[in-house]
This record gives structure tokens, sequence and C-alpha cells, in this order.
């Protein structure tokens, strides 16, 4: 008779211990988290409309914008060999010799001199075969260089834009673990008042002092998570310091656009496949530049040089006084060729055209890629509406269900798992709808990304489906 009496103390005693020293370690662990989380500085509002302007202080969007500068000024030394080139020269600016010749049957010759030899030659290429394809490359990779830049640029907005989502994700994960947490301490008050009234029992006391302190370490999880997406939008942005913005998770526009014109449209202003086209079209121009150094290169060049003196030279007597001048003007029409090189510049030819080849193949399978990610992001798209209509019904079920529950375990004929079980299924259901919300918003602008189409803020769906109640175009934004 002892036995069965002590056997449940002994049993019991420790897990009340060990779930009191959970919760005492759980309170504790919340108390430092908050406080490390709330240290704030130099606060800056952030709003989803401004990312696009913020994102123009990334340090690697600078760097390959100095890269587009960079292709320009290419562009520009390559055009100015069009022009004439002007070299100035002077072989002592004075130039002084001082000297004398001796000669046993000849009278001894000085020389005391200052002389300045300057010349001026101008060279202009009339016909430089290769001259009209070097500029067409710069041209081009000037282009590819912008190109990159507006690449870069929208990869990075999108990229903003993916970190503004899951921050606010975050935000709304942590007001729903904080709803569960709650509930979770509303059936621990509970099941305490029915033990002490007798008509309650221990397991289900410790069964809800668990459940609250599973509840709250996925509160300090989703914290620290939240956190840690705060830290990383603020690196894409380079912001610095602190940042505030609007919580509250909502559809960001609606997509009213067909899957055909989402795909037309991306294919059709898709910066990496215009890359790829002039990259063969760079291929192709190096290949004739090739074969342009074996035609003639035909220049006019000018060479006016002069010569001034002052003072005597191998002369018996020096006059210091006495000064010459003279000059030379040459000008002339230069002809050259390289006729045979030994096929070296038709192999190169051949190199580059089946370069120019393999982008052609590149350009079909990014085409064929692209047209895959288009029509996954408008599918995505029109799944996260369902999800999200459903998650909301669900919502409001599984609140029912666990209202009902709750009173069913009051009057004794439910028990206490029955509550937890209806709780979890409510904070799945808030979950849910999270998530769709914050794919639904990834697929706007993935979509925006790919096809280069503005997201509308009116829902267009108003002849078939905003009568019903259950319409994306009816979910507050």
């Amino acid at each position: 008779m002892f036995r069965r009496v002590i056997n449940p103390i002994l049993l019991l005693l420790p897990l009340t211990l060990s779930f009191n020293t959970v919760n005492v370690l759980s309170r504790q662990t919340k108390n430092y988290i908050d406080n490390v989380l709330e240290e704030k500085s130099n606060v800056t509002f952030v709003d989803y409309q401004e990312i696009e302007k913020l994102i123009l202080n990334n340090q690697e969007l600078k760097s390959l914008q100095n890269l587009a500068a960079s292709a320009s000024f290419n562009l520009s030394s390559q055009i100015a060999k069009r022009y004439p080139s002007l070299d100035f020269q002077a072989n002592g600016l004075p130039k002084y010799v001082a000297g004398k010749n001796y000669n046993s049957n000849l009278a001894t010759l000085k020389t005391s001199q200052f002389t300045a030899n300057p010349s001026l030659n101008i060279k202009w290429d009339v016909i430089n075969p290769l001259r009209g394809y070097e500029i067409k490359i710069a041209k081009t990779n000037y282009k590819i260089a912008e190109n990159n830049y507006e690449i870069k640029k929208k990869d990075l907005i999108q990229e903003a834009k993916i970190r503004y989502h899951k921050y606010k994700k975050s935000y709304k994960d942590i007001q729903n673990k904080k709803f569960t947490l709650d509930l979770s301490i509303t059936s621990l008050e509970n099941a305490k008042a029915k033990l002490d009234a007798g008509i309650g029992t221990k397991f289900e006391v410790l069964e809800a002092e668990a459940q609250l302190s599973r509840d709250n370490q996925s509160l300090n999880e989703k914290k620290i998570e939240h956190e840690i997406n705060k830290i990383s939008l603020k690196e894409i942005l380079n912001v610095k310091g602190d940042f505030e913005t609007n919580k509250e998770q909502n559809l960001i526009g609606f997509w009213n656009h067909k899957l055909n014109k989402n795909i037309n449209e991306g294919l059709d202003k898709n910066l990496s496949l215009k890359n790829l086209i002039l990259q063969k079209s760079i291929k192709k121009d190096q290949a004739n530049s090739f074969l342009a150094q074996n035609k003639p290169n035909i220049y006019i060049s000018n060479s006016l040089s002069s010569t001034f003196s002052k003072g005597d030279s191998l002369a018996t007597n020096i006059d210091s006084e006495k000064s010459e001048s003279n000059y030379t003007n040459t000008i002339s029409l230069n002809f050259a060729w390289s006729i045979f090189d030994g096929g070296q510049n038709k192999n190169s030819y051949k190199s580059k055209i089946a370069d120019a080849e393999a982008e052609k193949y590149a350009y079909e399978n990014l085409k064929n890629v692209l047209t895959t990610s288009i029509s996954k992001a408008y599918l995505n798209l029109k799944l996260n509406e369902e999800k999200i209509i459903s998650s909301l019904k669900e919502i409001e079920s599984s609140k029912e269900s666990v209202r009902l529950s709750r009173l069913r375990y009051d009057v004794g004929i439910s028990t206490l798992k029955d509550v937890l079980v209806r709780q979890s299924e409510l904070s799945n259901a808030k979950s849910k709808n999270i998530n769709a919300l914050y794919n639904y918003n990834l697929n706007i602008d993935e979509l925006e990304r790919l096809t280069f189409l503005d997201m509308s803020k009116n829902c267009l769906d108003n002849k078939n489906n905003i009568e019903k109640k259950e319409s994306i175009c009816n979910i507050q934004r």
C-alpha cells in the first residue's frame, strides 16, 4: 500500500523540478535576448518603395559603375584613332657644342656653338582596315558594361526585396509565436486551476508547462531570426546604424498579365540575352579584324624638321654672333601591306567564328531557362493566391476549434491534450498564411524582374472573381 502511494510522487517530483527549471531558464533567456535586440542607434526608416533608391549605395554596384566608365573611356580612346596624330621632338633645346680640331699641317679649328633641332611629325591613317573593327568592338563592350550594371542593379533590387519580405515575415512569425505563447499560458493557468479544484491531474499541468517551454523557445528562435534578417537587409542596402519599417505583411500588388505576355516580354527585354547577342557580334568583329590585318594600310605623313645655331663650328676664329637656321618639310603618302603570314590570321579568324557559333547555343539555352523561370514564377503565384485564401479559411476554422475544445475541456468532456493540439493547428494555419503572403510577394517581385512588366495596384479580375468572397482581390492590401 505504501509503494502505491509513493511511486507516483517519486515519478512526478523530478519532472516538476525539471520543467520549473526549464521555465526559469526560458524566462532568463528571453530577457537576455530582448535586452540584446533592443540595442539601437541612428534609426532610419526604410520603405518598400525606397529600396531602388537605397540600392544605389551598394558597394558592388558602384564597382560595376566604374567598370562601365572604364569601357566608356576605352571607346573614346578607340574613336580618337580616326584623327591625325601630332608628335613634337627636340634633340637639345638648346644644345651647346665646344671643342678643338688640331692638325699639324693645318690651322687649329675651334667650335663654340649653341644649337636647337626641333621637329614636328604628323601622321594620319587614311585607310586602316583594323580601325573600324576596333571602334565597333569598343562600342559593343561599352554597351555590355552598361547592361551588366543594369543587370546587377536589378538583381540587387530583387535580392533586397527578398530580404525585405523575409524581414517582415519574421516579424509576423514573432507575433504568431507570441499569440501561441499566450494560448499556452492560458492553458497552463486552466490546468493549474483544475488541479487546485481537484478535478485535474498533475500530468496535465506538466504537459501544459512543457508546451509553454517549447513555445517560449520557439519565440526566442524567431526573435533571433528576425534580427539576422535585419542585419542582412542592412548589409545589402548599405544602411548605417539601425532602421525601422512598416512591419505589417500585406500584398504588395496584383499581377494582371497573362502567361504568354510574360514570356514574350521577358525574352524580348532580357539584358542577359542581349549581352549574348552582343558577345556574338564581338566575336565576329574580332574574326574580321584578323582578316583585315592582311589588307593594305594607307597613311599620310608630314615631317617638319629645323635647325637653329648660334656661334661657329670648326673655324679658326670663333664668331660668337654668327647664326644659322634651316628647315625641311616632307609630306608623303605611304603604303604598307602584310601579304603573307603563313595562315596565322586565317586560322585566328576561324577560331573566332567558332566562338561566335557557341554564343548562339548559349543564347538558345538561356531562352529556355528564362521561359521555365517565368512560367514557374507565374504558376507559383497562382498557387500562392489559392494558399492565401485557403489559409485564411483554415485560420477561422482553427480559431473556432480552439474555442470549442477549450469549452469542452472546461466542462470536463475533453482533455488538455486536445486543447494543445488545436492550439498547434491554429499556429500552423497562421504560419501557412504568413508563408503564402511571403511567397506571393516574392513571386510578384520575381515576375517584375524577369518580364520587365509592372505590377498593378488594383486587381483587374473584377468580372470573374471580385464578387466572390474567396478571391485574392478581396484580400486587404
